[in-house]
C-alpha cells in the first residue's frame, strides 16, 4: 500500500485519499429499475425470467423444500457444523440481551403515557452467492429476527439450481423454512411486492452487490415496496496500531477485508514509519498464499497507509472515516475507548482480529458502511422491531393539561385541534 505522512500532506490530498471508491449508483439504478418494474407487475413469472438470465437458474420452483433443507447436514463436515453451532450459540448469546423494556409513565397527574416494542411481521434476509457464499450472514440475521419475536422469517439467495447446503444448515439451526433460490435484484423485487404464491415481506434485510443495493435502495422508496435495513456500500476496515502493533497482524487483517472485493478498501494510520513498511512486506508474503489475489489488489488500489504524530490524532482521523470496522492495534486501547464516536464495529486490542467478529464472537457483522456509522448502528434485535406509544387521559389529566393543549392549537391557528379538546371539557357525564 502506499505510505503517506500526515506531516507533509496537503488537506485536499488527505480528503481525497479518505474518499471511498466511487460508487455509480445512476448506473446501476437505470439497469435495476426495468428488472424491479418487471418483477412488480409479473410477480414470480417475472422474477423467475430475470434469474434464468442473470443466474443461469434451471429449476422451475424457487422454495426450497422442508427436505433439501433436513438433508443439507448430510454433505457438511462434523467439524463445520460444530464450527456454526458455535456461532449460533455465542450470537444468540450476545443478541439475547438487546431484547428492549416497554415503559409506562405518568407525565403529570392523569396523563399516562408508555412505549411498547412489537416486532416487525415479515422479514426477508438475503444471503450473497455470488463469488464467495456467505452463510454466516444468515446467522448474523436470522438469530436476532427469531429474538424479536418476527412471525415470518423468509430467506432468499441467488444460485443456478441448489443452495449451498451450508447456508440451508444455517436456515435449519436458525429455524428459517421459508426459503427462496432467487437473488439479485429480482429476488428483492420479488420479497418486496410479492404474488398470488410469494407474500411480501415488511422489511428487507442483508448485504448484496450494486444490483441488489440498488434494488433494495428503490424498493424502499416506493410505497409499494417496503424498507430496508440500511444504505450499503463496499466493505472497508481502518486499523490504527503504534509501535507494538505486529505486522503480520496488521497485514493479516488488511488482507481479510481487501479479498471481499475489488471495491473495498482498506487503511492503516500509524505512528509507526517502521511498522508501515514492514506491514507492506508482510502484505506481499500473506498474498501469494491468498487464492482471491484478483480482489486483493484491486482493493488495495484504494486503500493507504498514513504515519501520523499520534494516537489522539488517528482516532480524530478515523471519526471523520467512520469505518465500517475498525481495529485499536495499540497499548491500552480502553483509554481510546470512549473517544470513538463514529465506527460500525470495534476491535480492542492486538488478538481482536475482525474476521473473528465476522463469524463467532457473538456481535453482528452486518455493518454500516460508507461513511453510515455516522448515523447508523449494526444490525440488532431492535432492527427487527418498531415502538408504539400509548397515551391515556383520565379526567383529572384532561383538565390539568387541556389549557396547554388549547392554547398550543390556538397558536398554530388549529382549531379543530382545539376544539378536540374544548368539547371534552364540556362533556357532563
Amino acid at each position: 500500500m502506499k505510505i503517506y505522512s500526515s506531516k507533509n500532506i496537503a488537506r485536499k490530498k488527505l480528503d481525497r485519499l479518505f474518499s471511498r471508491p466511487e460508487i455509480n449508483s445512476e448506473k446501476f439504478s437505470k439497469i435495476v429499475k426495468p428488472v424491479v418494474e418487471d418483477v412488480k407487475r409479473g410477480g414470480l413469472k417475472s422474477a423467475l425470467k430475470y434469474a434464468r438470465k442473470f443466474d443461469q437458474f434451471t429449476g422451475q420452483k424457487i422454495l426450497v423444500s422442508k427436505k433439501e433443507i433436513d438433508l443439507a447436514e448430510n454433505n457438511i463436515d462434523r467439524d463445520t457444523i460444530n464450527a456454526f453451532k458455535l456461532a449460533a450459540k455465542n450470537i444468540e448469546k450476545f443478541h439475547g440481551e438487546q431484547n428492549p423494556l416497554n415503559y409506562k409513565i405518568e407525565t403529570m397527574p392523569g396523563v399516562i403515557c408508555s412505549r411498547e416494542f412489537r416486532a416487525i411481521e415479515n422479514v426477508g434476509l438475503y444471503v450473497p452467492g455470488g463469488t464467495a457464499v456467505l452463510p454466516s450472514t444468515l446467522l448474523m440475521l436470522a438469530i436476532p429476527a427469531r429474538l424479536a419475536g418476527c412471525k415470518r422469517v423468509v430467506a432468499l439467495s441467488p444460485t443456478s439450481k441448489n443452495i449451498d447446503p451450508l447456508v440451508l444448515y444455517a436456515a435449519k439451526i436458525c429455524g428459517v423454512d421459508e426459503f427462496y433460490k432467487i437473488g439479485g435484484s429480482q429476488g428483492i423485487a420479488l420479497m418486496a411486492y410479492g404474488d398470488k404464491s410469494v407474500k411480501k415481506v415488511d422489511k428487507i434485510f442483508g448485504p448484496g452487490n450494486q444490483f441488489v443495493t440498488s434494488a433494495k435502495n428503490l424498493v424502499s422508496t416506493d410505497p409499494d415496496g417496503c424498507a430496508i435495513d440500511m444504505p450499503a456500500g463496499p466493505s472497508e476496515l481502518l486499523i490504527i496500531a503504534d509501535d507494538s502493533a505486529s505486522s503480520s497482524f496488521i497485514a493479516a487483517d488488511l488482507l481479510s477485508q481487501a479479498e471481499h472485493g475489488k471495491d473495498s478498501q482498506v487503511i492503516l494510520i500509524t505512528t509507526s514509519a517502521k511498522l508501515s513498511k514492514e506491514v507492506n512486506r508482510s502484505i506481499e508474503l500473506q498474498t501469494k498464499y491468498l487464492p482471491r489475489n484478483d480482489f486483493i489488489q484491486g482493493a488495495l488500489k484504494n486503500s493507504f497507509t498514513l504515519i501520523v504524530n499520534s494516537i489522539d490524532e488517528a482516532v480524530d482521523m478515523s471519526n471523520n472515516y467512520a469505518p465500517e470496522h475498525l481495529i485499536l492495534n495499540i497499548k491500552n486501547p480502553e483509554r481510546y475507548k470512549k473517544r470513538i464516536i463514529n465506527a460500525g464495529s470495534v476491535f480492542l486490542g492486538k488478538y481482536s482480529a475482525e474476521s473473528i467478529g465476522d463469524y463467532a464472537s457473538g456481535t453482528n457483522h452486518s455493518l454500516p458502511t460508507y461513511g453510515y456509522a455516522r448515523t447508523f448502528g449494526g444490525i440488532s434485535v431492535e432492527s427487527f422491531m418498531k415502538t408504539i406509544t400509548f397515551q391515556e387521559i383520565r379526567r383529572e389529566g384532561l383538565k390539568r393539561i387541556a389549557p396547554a393543549v388549547i392554547k398550543m392549537a390556538e397558536t398554530e391557528k388549529l382549531e379543530a385541534h382545539a376544539n378536540a379538546v374544548k368539547v371534552r371539557l364540556n362533556y357532563e357525564r
